[in-house]
């Protein structure tokens, strides 16, 4: 095992990175599989130079290099106790692409979803397509043989593969494509090993006994989507071994190897022509999982594009989740199973012939208690739902998670009803209720058991059903991986499924192209036990762990850490849209996604013996970029949510080891504007000082906001004498004056109040607390607590729905919504105050749905809108709100920026040593759509902190949409 220091001096041999810290190890540690192994040290290489000494560093130290690109595969490929080599970061180019020859060539880090957007305007596009395909590369699925939803139509990633460039186990570089023959012959003369490794291939398969034995053992041919062991079955159609195809392509071979065999560096693929542009997704709802797989074999006669179930495990969690609860709309009543199914066509009358023809087939089979139609946007909102499903069961709470063991089962589509009525009947004996979703046409479904593996009866339980399902998938010569791979999960079981012989031939293609050991070892060949290196503990006694906030939503703060699943959803890039995540965006480093935050948490919590087990250097460096957006409490399909932990964190870090005088200040704003608006023109002088910035800690290019020259409280007691009581015919709201709004943002404060006054309500201000949002942000948690505990007092008995509160600075009024409920010692008045809590936006679609207001009120002036979200607004709330509003007045064009996170976040954009990649996250999305924004068109923005931001990154000024809808008043 190698050495600090010898992993020092490699680290500075490479020009990429080598990291051997305990926050990288530990969260390199796991991936979306249930298996955690501490690699002794994480690379990110940035060329093949690079690569090969990583190689010759491993051979002399015996240790084994692990291939990773995203980290979300199911079955432990990309765990190791060696070191991870994670090429995402750096192997990110497009190399070439041939339009003519429909041919596109990659580095193994480019994302599936950013290939098809460079593929799109050729009009082609790689065919597979994971649920993770949004931040999934084209490496990892390579290395898994990866499906997705559309083999049915467009085939495996096996069938895409024209050429792998790869490094082998000794530093020796390799192309691998389609040759003939006799070239195959050639190659296996010389002495180099890929001369050893073609040799040794030619030689095992041209044995008789060896291909009868492949030919008995391996799955049928017939279940296109098969990853057992290595894809040696197919080698077989060659010429050279009893076969018909006068080529070969060993690179045929690697795909599905899980980096076993070389180290690849580029690969090229076949792509193909984009889908018929006219698509209509055909839903079916049953009441059994039975009906609903006997109904594929009907549907599956039918030119089907996409043929996937959900079940009602899956469909269940979508009501908890606040982003896909906006998918679901579509579904009645309550299904056991829902099946969707596609048909498309180059004209929309020939795909509508098509729908009816399959919707009529499935009625005249008395199939499905419902059958509906989707077009357009409701298609992608319901492949979103579908893609969300591994995401969606993280969310469970509690220690019983759907285990992965049995996920990846495939049979003949033929076989699939009846292996899944003994497969019913076999978790019935078991007393489990298990879950079903995944590629119904396919053949292939994911199956989970619902298990705890921290309880010995469970771990025991988990093995049992492994090796049972592997008897009867071997029953029916499936497949025990269809795409997710064998890794550790599956790989112990590779002898019975193929036969021992076929195993000890993997053994000797591994040996042939890895004799020194280096390359992934423990996948596939010679792996670990399937219930060894878990990340939980069975039979350990679990820490109790004591919070100021209430985490009993998610039974306790380890639980709601242990939710994040691995799938890596906070990996998105920009062009996936949304906003998580956004420090993991600008930085493209592992260590500021939200997945590295929950994993390290839930690591220290878990193994700590500190007695303040928060009181980690690590977790406050895994912490220190989430800016607290809550994009991962919507668009994390587990509801992790990664702000309301570091609120935690912060304050029990900080506990221990004190505040710095910055986080006082920033915490401690409200009170110090309280006294700086004594004297508002020489507290902002002194502020904006270059020593007083230096000392505070604020970065030099950022202006201090400036405190108005009087609060929104003093002119809201002014205003007071100056309404008529008689002109409110829409009743009572009470509007919350929060502290950016009375001290910064006087003249929003204003526009709002005489925009609802305007409007027919009476606007009253109560003499309440702030919101207590930069204390929260900062870790002051006693003090937010504080806070909440007197604002409930305040509102309990004035706040109801004819009396609503309204806020008009998104981060202040939703702490009524969120964290107030983690906090406020009276939960239930708690609770009940934020059903009844309302940002400007939401109140106004309330009351234009109402009629009470009506665009009768506004002028017929032309204005183009663009509305930039806040990121609270986004996760707890909708733009869609804010659309509505602001398209009140009959002539104004409204549109929503698909603009991401700001990156100010409060007080982080203003902190010296984060200035850089806050306006970095900016730069990802949201300036350039604003530099290219017409000066004429207004921009919205609610936040006060996004409209600093948009001035200081494109020097526009942004408007509170309350101060746009009331110029628009007539």
């Amino acid at each position: 095992m190698a050495t600090n220091s010898q992993l020092q001096q490699l680290s500075e041999s490479l020009e990429g990175e080598l990291l051997f810290d305990d926050l990288h190890k530990t969260i390199y540690a796991t991936d979306a599989s249930a298996y955690r192994m501490i690699p002794i040290a994480v690379a990110y290489p940035k060329n093949n130079e690079d690569i090969v000494k990583l190689i010759h560093f491993a051979t002399e130290n015996k240790i084994s290099l692990t291939p990773r690109t995203a980290g979300t595969s199911l079955a432990g490929q990309t765990v190791g106790n060696g070191i991870i080599v994670d090429v995402s970061k750096y192997f990110t180019k497009i190399v070439s692409f041939d339009a003519n020859k429909k041919t596109v060539t990659v580095q193994p880090g480019i994302i599936r979803d950013e290939l098809n957007l460079f593929l799109k305007p050729h009009g082609l596009f790689f065919g597979p397509n994971t649920s993770t395909s949004s931040r999934c590369m084209i490496g990892g699925m390579v290395g898994n043989n990866s499906s997705g939803t559309t083999s049915i139509r467009y085939g495996v990633t096996r069938d895409k593969i024209v050429e792998i460039k790869a490094i082998l186990s000794d530093g020796s570089s390799v192309i691998f494509n389609e040759i003939s023959s006799p070239n195959f012959i050639e190659k296996t003369k010389g002495n180099s090993l890929e001369n050893n490794i073609y040799k040794t291939i030619y030689e095992e398969l041209s044995n008789e006994e060896n291909q009868k034995e492949i030919v008995a053992e391996f799955p049928k041919p017939e279940i296109h989507r098969r990853n057992t062991g290595y894809a040696v079955d197919l080698l077989l159609k060659s010429e050279l071994f009893s076969g018909t195809e006068p080529t070969i392509n060993l690179g045929k071979l690697l795909c599905g190897s899980e980096g076993t065999l070389a180290f690849t560096t580029e690969i090229t693929l076949k792509v193909d022509d984009l889908p018929p542009a006219n698509n209509i997704m055909v839903v079916a709802h049953f009441h059994t999982i039975q009906e609903s797989l006997e109904a594929v074999v009907v549907a599956m006669k039918h030119h089907l594009y996409t043929c996937e179930m959900m079940d009602d495990t899956i469909l269940d969690c979508t009501k908890n989740n606040r982003e896909q609860v906006k998918n679901r709309h579509f579904i009645e009543g309550n299904p056991k199973a829902i099946m969707m199914f596609e048909v498309a066509s180059n004209s929309m009358e020939d795909a509508e012939i098509q729908a009816n023809a399959l919707v009529d087939d499935l009625q005249k089979n008395n199939f499905g208690y419902a059958v509906i139609k989707l077009y357009g946007a409701d298609i992608d909102k319901i492949i979103e739902l579908r893609k969300a499903g591994l995401g969606l069961l993280g969310s469970i709470v509690g220690d019983n998670k759907a285990a992965d063991s049995i996920e990846d089962t495939a049979v003949e589509l033929s076989d699939l009803p009846n292996y899944i009525a003994e497969f019913a009947a076999m978790m019935k004996s078991y007393g489990q209720d298990a879950i079903y979703y995944a590629h119904a046409g396919a053949g292939e479904l994911h199956l989970r058991p619902v298990l705890n593996l921290k309880k010995k009866e469970d771990l025991v339980l988990f093995r049992t059903i492994a090796t049972e399902v592997a008897h009867l998938v071997k029953k029916y010569r499936g497949s025990l991986s269809g795409e997710h791979g064998d890794g550790i999960v599956r790989g112990e079981f590779i002898p019975f499924m193929i036969g021992e012989k076929n195993y000890e031939l993997l053994k000797r293609i591994k040996l042939a192209f890895d004799p020194n050991s280096v390359l992934n070892i423990g996948k596939i060949v010679n792996t670990s036990k399937m219930d060894e290196n878990l990340r939980v503990e069975s039979g350990r006694v679990e820490p109790e762990i004591q919070t100021i906030q209430d985490f009993s939503d998610s039974l306790g703060v380890l639980r709601a850490a242990e939710k994040c699943n691995g799938s890596g959803d906070c990996r998105k890039l920009p062009s996936a849209g949304g906003t998580l995540c956004p420090s993991y965006r600008a930085s493209r480093n592992e260590k500021d996604t939200t997945r590295a935050r929950a994993n390290a948490l839930r690591e220290y919590l878990t193994h700590s013996e500190k007695e303040n087990k928060f009181n980690h250097k690590e977790l406050y460096q895994v912490f220190e970029l989430c800016v607290s957006c809550k994009a991962c409490a919507s668009e994390c399909p587990s509801n992790v949510d990664v702000a309301a932990l570091k609120a935690e964190f912060l304050y029990q870090y900080q506990k221990i080891n004190g505040y710095s005088i910055r986080n006082k200040i920033f915490a401690n704003n409200s009170k110090l504007n309280q006294l700086g608006s004594l004297l508002p023109s020489f507290t902002n002088f002194v502020v904006n000082l270059p020593l007083v910035k230096k000392n505070m800690g604020v970065a030099p290019k950022r202006e201090v906001p400036l405190l108005a020259k009087t609060t929104f409280r003093k002119w809201y007691k002014n205003q007071q004498s100056k309404v008529k009581s008689n002109s409110f015919v829409n009743g009572k709201v009470y509007l919350f004056c929060d502290e950016f709004t009375n001290y910064y943002d006087v003249s929003v404060g204003i526009d709002e109040f005489e925009l609802l006054t305007e409007l027919g309500y009476k606007v009253e201000i109560v003499n309440h607390e702030e919101s207590g949002r930069a204390y929260i942000s900062k870790g002051f948690l006693e003090e937010a607590q504080a806070i909440a505990n007197k604002n409930v007092a305040i509102f309990k008995d004035l706040i109801s729905e004819d009396t609503p509160l309204i806020g008009i600075e998104p981060s202040a009024i939703l702490t009524f919504r969120d964290e107030y409920i983690r906090l406020a010692k009276d939960k239930e008045s708690a609770e009940k105050i934020s059903k009844n809590t309302l940002t400007i936006e939401e109140f106004f679609k309330r009351e234009i749905t109402s009629g009470k207001i009506h665009s009768e009120q506004f002028s017929d002036v032309e204005k183009v809108i663009k509305i930039h979200g806040h990121c609270h607004q986004k996760s707890l709330s909708s733009i869609e709100a804010t659309f509505a509003m602001l398209n009140l007045p009959k002539n104004t064009s409204v549109t929503i920026y698909n603009s991401g996170c700001c990156g100010m976040a409060g007080s982080f954009g203003y902190e010296k040593e984060h200035y850089d990649i806050s306006m970095q996250m900016g730069e990802d999305t949201l300036f350039p759509k604003i530099r290219t924004t017409d000066s004429d068109t207004s921009i919205a923005a609610a936040g006060t902190s996004c409209r600093h931001q948009i001035f200081d990154g494109t020097n526009r000024k942004a408007l509170h949409p309350a101060t746009i809808l009331r110029a628009c008043l007539k």
